[in-house]
């Protein structure tokens, strides 16, 4: 026994962090459980666990009291009686500092406040302020400090008690050296009913916490750096846990949030600088990469010039081609910014070197407009060695694209998930292209990677990325971003309308189709909806077709149809052979239509900000004038507001993208798929992010790499967290 203490007290001078819960006075093996249901087995990860909000319970000045406030107060216990009318109710009379009578008045849990409440008795209440014949408080919130009673459960303000044989040890309330629940800023934590059912609310909480910290007085590493400390006049790690819990004042409370969001940051930013520092470790095979023809040919044939930021962008990538280490690059672009033409004059100079490449969309039609749309840049160039592999085709047709990839034949490779497949071999893959690569999963991604020896890496993403986000996200991907599109094109003009407005918006659109443009109307719903009041798409197709517009071609697209239906359909409306298309989402991405000029979005309240602005791309690809129209009913929601409303004012999707940001969070803002948010415990991509910029810097300038390796920290920071890591 002597051993096993000896070894205890050994773990919390070297680091009680690591200790597990159950050393807490009080947390036995059934509460150990329910805190193991939430990620809470060590010490570490319970003070890692902060409040979701706090209350100011300091105490209230007892010559200012007024009724309907909010006040805390120190009472003593006078009397307390049973008072009987329509409720029975206990009336405990009390009396302040200053001799003010106050009564406080139960109406459950009576038996149990009347034996807690004993004439002496002296307690921390916090409550609204009533007058009834007196100043009284209903229920309030308390803490006693001094009891006239030795109890063997514990007080709760609740009324209830555990029975004694499912009771764990359980510290007196009146032995704690200062007040935790009352009298003070108090925080208050996340709970569940299992959490409550073990007496975890924010109560109990705060409990274990304050015991929790005294346990680990003075035993609390510092883990940053002192330069660091010093320099960024940070306080102490344990200060910081113990304000961030128990704060003296608000001051306090904000100095310790932002020492715990710093050191949060900085090593997180930490482990981005060691990965690049690892992936410069690595060689590519295929280095230097000479120019290209075909990709000369390709710039001298285009009717048009590379903007700016196009020539930028592939003078970075040809720099980091011709170094050893595999280039790993984010390529992010505004809708019709001409991503895909850089990331095809890229390809070419791998495929001139007869080195293969993998370009993968996360839809059919998507991958299906990349090949189309390279191959009009090909032209009539001899180029044979290009492929689309995607899911539903014949075995035999898939079978003998997969012989020519895998013996080299193939040099380019256009898919969509099917190229993720087992059976797919590839001879000599040197270059990954994921575009929407938020759409992919973390492993998806590894293994397309895997199918090359240390391919490089060239992700894509039309949907604008904040740079909060970049910096945490893609921390360790190089950057590039294409923000001007082509010369000629003409803003799209963005109108909110609703539902008394809609036989105008017909009356233009067939004004626009008359004149020889197209037109695009998108529904957010295939079929009919028990869970929301949306018009199906088909039904709205029926209805258009044949009342609206019968003079005109009216075609349908939806994510249910045959892949050839759709093609059909997409083919038809290329050619303007089909005047209006009647669509879901499915157009949201990769559909090129330049002539199309007018967009209608049904039940525009109902999408978010990243959703509206990709399908408004879909027009003002041409140069002539455009139009994207918002439909609304008359009541639409404040959020729905802000978002219709930023749609109207912005037509950069960058500026959109904070706005989303500051809206729905990092993870809806890049989709449920993303499994690579990082799990921060207590830092703000929304709110932090000139700290993000500063323990990037520090980390660069300042930081270990070995700390990586400490035990704490290497539960909280893993290279698990990063999206792309060699």
């Amino acid at each position: 026994m002597k051993n096993s203490v000896s070894k205890t007290e050994n773990t919390i001078q070297n680091n009680g962090l690591l200790l597990p819960v159950t050393v807490i006075k009080g947390v036995g093996p059934s509460k150990a459980a329910a805190l193991a249901s939430i990620g809470i087995d060590t010490l570490q990860d319970l003070l890692n666990f902060f409040p979701r909000r706090y209350l100011d319970r300091n105490l209230t000045d007892n010559v200012l009291l007024k009724t309907g406030e909010t006040v805390t107060l120190i009472v003593e216990v006078i009397d307390a009686y049973l008072a009987h009318g329509k409720k029975s109710r206990l009336v405990v009379g009390t009396k302040t500092r200053n001799n003010e009578r106050i009564s406080i008045v139960f109406f459950r849990g009576v038996n149990f406040f009347q034996k807690i409440f004993q004439p002496g008795t002296t307690l921390v209440a916090t409550g609204k302020l009533e007058y009834f014949r007196g100043f009284q408080l209903i229920h309030p919130d308390y803490e006693i400090l001094t009891s006239a009673i030795k109890t063997t459960y514990p007080i709760s303000s609740t009324g209830s008690k555990k029975k004694k044989q499912e009771q764990e040890p359980e510290e007196e309330l009146s032995e704690l050296p200062e007040m935790i629940h009352a009298g003070r800023i108090i925080p208050l934590y996340p709970s569940s009913e299992v959490l409550k059912s073990e007496g975890l609310d924010s109560r109990g909480f705060r409990k274990i916490l304050y015991s929790a910290l005294e346990k680990l007085k003075g035993k609390i590493p510092e883990i940053l750096p002192n330069e660091i400390v010093k320099r960024r006049g940070l306080i102490l790690r344990e200060e910081s846990y113990r304000e961030i819990h128990f704060p003296t004042d608000e001051n306090s409370l904000d100095t310790a949030k932002y020492r715990l969001k710093y050191e949060e940051l900085f090593y997180f930013n930490l482990l981005i600088e060691h990965k690049k520092k690892e992936r410069e470790k690595i060689k590519r095979v295929f280095w230097p990469l000479p120019e290209s023809e075909t990709a000369n040919k390709v710039r001298k044939n285009l009717p048009f010039q590379l903007t700016e930021d196009q020539n930028s962008a592939l003078q970075k990538i040809k720099e980091l081609t011709n170094k050893e280490q595999p280039i790993a690059v984010l390529l992010q672009g505004d809708v019709g910014s001409g991503k895909t033409l850089v990331a095809l004059l890229t390809a070419l100079r791998y495929i001139d070197n007869q080195i293969q490449v993998c370009m993968v969309a996360p839809t059919e039609i998507l991958a299906r407009q990349h090949y189309q749309t390279i191959l009009s840049f090909l032209g009539n160039m001899p180029f044979l060695g290009i492929e689309l592999l995607v899911g539903k085709e014949p075995k035999k047709n898939r079978y003998e694209k997969l012989y020519r990839i895998k013996k080299g034949d193939t040099l380019f490779v256009i898919g969509t998930h099917s190229v993720f497949q087992e059976d797919v071999y590839f001879s000599e893959l040197g270059l990954v292209i994921i575009d929407e690569q938020h759409k992919f999963g973390v492993d998806q991604r590894e293994t397309l990677r895997s199918k090359g020896k240390n391919p490089d890496i060239l992700a894509m993403t039309a949907t604008p990325i904040p740079r909060t986000l970049c910096l945490t996200l893609y921390g360790d991907l190089d950057l590039l971003t294409i923000k001007s599109k082509p010369k000629g094109r003409m803003p799209i003009q963005t109108k909110w309308f609703q539902e008394d407005r809609r036989e105008g918006i017909y009356k233009s659109i067939r004004k626009y189709v008359s004149s020889g443009r197209q037109c695009y109307i998108v529904y957010p719903l295939v079929e009919e909806s028990e869970k929301v009041d949306l018009k199906s798409c088909i039904e709205a197709y029926e209805y258009l077709k044949h009342e609206i517009f019968p003079d005109f071609e009216v075609g349908l697209v939806h994510g249910k149809m045959e892949v050839e239906e759709k093609d059909r359909v997409m083919r038809e409306f290329s050619k303007n052979r089909i005047q209006i298309l009647v669509s879901t989402t499915v157009i949201e991405v990769g559909i090129d239509v330049p002539n199309s000029t007018v967009m209608v979005i049904e039940h525009a309240d109902r999408f978010g900000i990243s959703q509206l602005h990709q399908l408004r791309g879909r027009v003002g690809r041409g140069d002539q004038e455009s139009f994207c129209i918002l439909m609304t009913d008359s009541k639409v929601t404040e959020d729905a507001k802000v978002r219709l409303e930023a749609m109207v004012n912005f037509s950069d999707g960058f500026a959109l993208s904070e706005i989303d940001l500051q809206l729905r969070g990092p993870g809806e803002l890049m989709g449920v798929r993303q499994s690579g948010l990082p799990d921060f415990k207590i830092a703000d991509l929304r709110k932090d992010s000139n700290l993000i910029e500063l323990t990037r810097e520090d980390a660069t300038l300042f930081g270990n790499p070995g700390d990586l390796e400490k035990e704490e920290i290497r539960g909280r920071f893993s290279e698990g967290r990063l999206l792309f890591s060699n």
